[in-house]
């Protein structure tokens, strides 16, 4: 089974990098910010695979903090637009 968290892991990674290409070249703010929420989630997912793969629960923590960065930096977008950026 730690074979398939791996390949899982692996196959999410490169959706991540799918996703970067789109934040370097994204249209638009918007798109941008998409991307990202992409990476964000996609981080997390790979490090909850990799914690179930190798057995280590505290790797699940640094996923969950990753989570909460990745609100953070949603919220940061949004105020930074209202005040005209784009």
């Amino acid at each position: 089974m730690t074979g398939f968290y791996f390949a899982a892991a692996l196959f999410v990674l490169l959706t991540i990098a799918g996703g970067l290409a789109r934040i370097f070249r994204g249209p638009g703010s918007p798109d941008r910010l998409m991307a990202a929420q992409l990476a964000g989630s996609g981080g997390v997912a790979v490090l909850l695979l990799l914690a179930a793969a190798m057995g280590q629960p505290a790797i699940i923590d640094v996923a969950l903090m990753l989570a909460v960065l990745a609100v953070f930096a949603s919220v940061g977008f949004v105020n930074w637009r209202d005040t005209g950026h784009d």
